[in-house]
């Protein structure tokens, strides 16, 4: 019964509209559930250093005044400074009591604090009396504890959401999401929702398929045009890699991508809107399904692509209010077409609820610099509606209402971060090298349409990471070697006289292919990259015949190998390649060594066991590629997307950057390049302590290589070492991020890592 009770008292607090009245009304229905004489929330001002309380039934100032307790004082921050409930017979005979004056606490004796935590923080303290001296039950302690265990979350939520801020508050209300793109920016807030929405979409059968059919034929043909309009209106205002997104959301709406699909349901008796929302929804689950952040980050494209084929299908017309004339956008998922579809000179800011710093838009709002902050949790749009904003990309702050001088530093900074971003791209024609001459290879992380001529435009020395895995992913079956062949030319061909380094796919538990389901209970130390391709010798050997055929007349093509943890699987995976080497051979008439070449073979270090491994398979490969997400989560045993354990996700911690210093040296001993491609070789500060542990090859994103360039030719390798030494004696990451701050602001780089020039 007292569990029933609990459950409608917290589910009150959450649904209703105005979280004070909630309070209010929870603090009776406690008092009354427990029969006792008072309930009381306090919640901590952690800016006055008090607990205020913020609800009672039973405890009153007597002027009116809201109920302050100081931090340090009292039982209720004597709860607090233990974190465990506290429950006392008699709290006016207890050592730590202080009597609240001016209010009616005297009448009571017994009482029971809980406090209210939320990852690791004390928010408030729960605090119940009785006006008779006796301690309350086991079952009534275990009522207010699981209550206040339950009201950490509702509170951390209407704290962020600006609910626990009264007209009295002396602070700055700030949210925080995580930084998308770098850069500061204020303005009016505008947002944007899509016009069509496919979970509004009502499930239909249809006897007319070929009428559904041409419908959404006609569909996806005017979703075509639109792209090459934005595509068209974007070209030169931001660079054409950028460009390069539409031709991806073009291959989506591709017969052997999501039509054949949508067309086959038809067919069965659908209704083209149903069969469309039905075929998404499944690639979208499926995207989201997977540990890639990189990939995991398409199911946006997809439903984005699937959306604005749902508004032609209803014939609905765009319908746009009015823009601020600087607006900060937002919405619950930014997407690039909205971006492109909206002035980009009235585009000061973005805020996008979801998304991470690999979604399109993030990528977009790079390359146009325009700061965005992403992933801001549990907040509505509405709550934005007709506020003015300032947004910190660096930080992923975001100001709301803010005052008068906090604007003008913010504009102050925006011009700054101008100033910072024509400098570094006066010098991307420069070598990556420090200032005593110690040279770096930058290298680019793909896996989108690489078609364009902007790659040949750019200062780079190859292609460190090409993601093959999209083109099986967004499709109903397996490609073909054909297929495959021509998608990996593409590529090859872009880069005629730079390596380009091929990731085997890396599918499985956590990348599911829709024609190939899996179901594991933990996907992350299943059955994946090369164990899956290994138990599936014809689809590795498939996929190496076509990197092989592209590769003819080439000498560019370097094979990668995921997931490695074990010499047997190098030998395995060695002895398939060989045979689709000389296959390939004989069957396009090729010379081994004078038309086609034997391509260098890698491993990804990525699985801790690896790192022990390394001298066992120094013989059998040519080179090692350090994945720094993986490496990192396997490590500190985190699944950076559960948002319970994110937080403790850190490519700074500690012992991932001894992982790091140790694979370096030990591919130093044993004399084979080794390079690194995840996101941590194109952080600013995180690039120079790779360098200095000895890392000559990174590879990024495109957005991060010029920066990564200016960063490393302003410093000198002394000045690296003594980083890098400092790094590795620290305890946690936030010291060494502290470190790398105070260090680049020394030698001038600070704007890299905050705000401002």
């Amino acid at each position: 019964m007292m569990l029933v009770t609990l459950q409608r008292i917290v589910e009150g607090v959450n649904k209703a509209p105005d979280f004070n009245m909630a309070l209010s009304t929870m603090v009776g229905q406690v008092r009354e559930a427990l029969e006792t004489d008072s309930c009381s929330v306090f919640l901590a001002d952690n800016d006055q250093k008090q607990f205020v309380m913020a609800a009672s039934d039973g405890l009153r100032a007597e002027d009116g005044n809201p109920v302050r307790v100081d931090f340090g004082e009292g039982i209720i921050s004597l709860a607090a400074q233990r974190e465990e409930p506290l429950n006392i017979a008699d709290a006016s005979m207890h050592p730590a009591n202080k009597k609240l004056s001016d209010t009616n606490e005297s009448i009571y004796r017994g009482l029971l604090a809980a406090p209210i935590i939320h990852r690791r923080k004390v928010l408030g303290i729960v605090v119940v009396h009785q006006s008779v001296a006796r301690h309350f039950s086991r079952e009534e302690e275990a009522f207010i504890v699981t209550l206040a265990a339950q009201l950490a979350a509702v509170i951390a939520h209407a704290d962020a959401k600006g609910l626990l801020v009264s007209e009295h508050s002396p602070w700055i209300h700030s949210l925080r999401g995580l930084p998308g793109s770098p850069g500061v920016a204020v303005g009016e807030a505008y947002v944007s929702r899509p016009e069509a929405r496919l979970d509004e979409v009502t499930p239909r059968r249809s006897d007319k398929p070929i009428h559904e059919i041409r419908k959404f034929r006609q569909a996806v043909a005017r979703t075509r045009a639109d792209l090459k309009e934005l595509s068209r209106r974007m070209a030169g205002q931001v660079p054409d890699d950028t460009l390069a997104i539409f031709d991806v959301y073009q291959g989506m709406l591709d017969a052997a991508s999501m039509g054949d699909a949508v067309e086959n349901m038809i067919k069965e008796g659908w209704r083209a809107q149903t069969a469309l929302k039905y075929v998404v929804e499944q690639f979208v689950a499926q995207f989201e399904a997977l540990e890639d952040s990189y990939l995991r980050e398409r199911a946006t494209d997809v439903r984005d692509i699937g959306q604005r084929v749902l508004l032609h299908l209803q014939n609905r017309q765009r319908r746009r209010k009015p823009l601020p004339d600087t607006f900060i956008l937002i919405a619950d998922e930014v997407t690039a077409s909205m971006l492109a579809e909206l002035p980009r000179d009235q585009i000061a800011g973005i805020i996008s609820l979801n998304g991470s710093s690999n979604s399109h838009a993030a990528i977009m709002a790079r390359s146009m610099n325009i700061p965005a902050v992403l992933g801001v949790d549990d907040i509505e749009l509405h709550f934005f509606s007709d506020r003015q904003l300032a947004v910190d990309g660096y930080t992923g702050e975001i100001y709301i209402d803010p005052p008068a001088q906090v604007l003008t530093q913010f504009h102050q900074l925006a011009e700054e971060e101008q100033e910072l971003r024509d400098i570094v791209t006066e010098h991307s024609h420069l070598p990556a090298e420090t200032q005593d001459g110690e040279r770096i290879s930058l290298h680019l992380n793909l896996g989108l349409d690489v078609t364009h001529d902007y790659l040949k435009t750019l200062n780079i020395d190859g292609v460190g990471l090409y993601r093959s895995e999209i083109p099986f992913m967004m499709r109903d079956q397996l490609p073909t070697e054909d297929e495959q062949t021509e998608m990996y030319q593409e590529v090859l061909e872009q880069f005629p006289d730079q390596p380009v380094v091929m990731r085997t796919l890396d599918v499985g538990g956590d990348k599911p292919l829709p024609y190939f389901p899996l179901k594991e209970d933990n996907p992350f130390l299943g059955w994946r990259g090369i164990r899956l391709t290994l138990d599936h010798p014809e689809i590795f050997l498939i996929q190496i015949r076509a990197m092989l055929r592209a590769s003819i007349g080439k000498s560019n093509l370097r094979i990668l190998l995921p997931m490695i943890t074990s010499t047997s699987e190098v030998d395995e995976a060695s002895r398939l390649i060989k045979q689709a080497y000389f296959e390939v051979a004989e069957e396009q008439g090729c010379e081994v060594g004078v038309n086609l070449f034997q391509p260098q073979l890698g491993v990804m270090i990525e699985v801790p066991a690896a790192i022990y491994q390394l001298p066992a398979m120094a013989s059998k490969v040519d080179f090692f590629s350090v994945g720094s997400n993986d490496l990192t989560q396997y490590l500190l045993a985190v699944d950076r997307n559960n948002r319970r354990v994110a937080s403790l996700y850190d490519a700074y911690h500690p012992a991932v950057l001894a992982s790091l210093d140790e694979i370096a040296r030990r591919c130093e001993e044993i004399g084979k390049p080794v390079s690194v491609c995840g996101e941590l070789a194109g952080d600013p500060g995180g690039a120079l302590l790779l360098v200095a542990m000895g890392y000559r090859q990174l590879s990024m994103n495109s957005y991060n290589v010029d920066r990564v360039r200016w960063i490393l030719r302003n410093v000198r390798s002394s000045t690296l070492n003594v980083m890098l030494a400092k790094a590795l004696q620290a305890r946690n990451p936030d010291q060494i991020r502290k470190m790398i701050a105070e260090k680049m602001e020394s030698i001038g780089l600070g704007g890299f890592v905050r705000a401002g020039k």
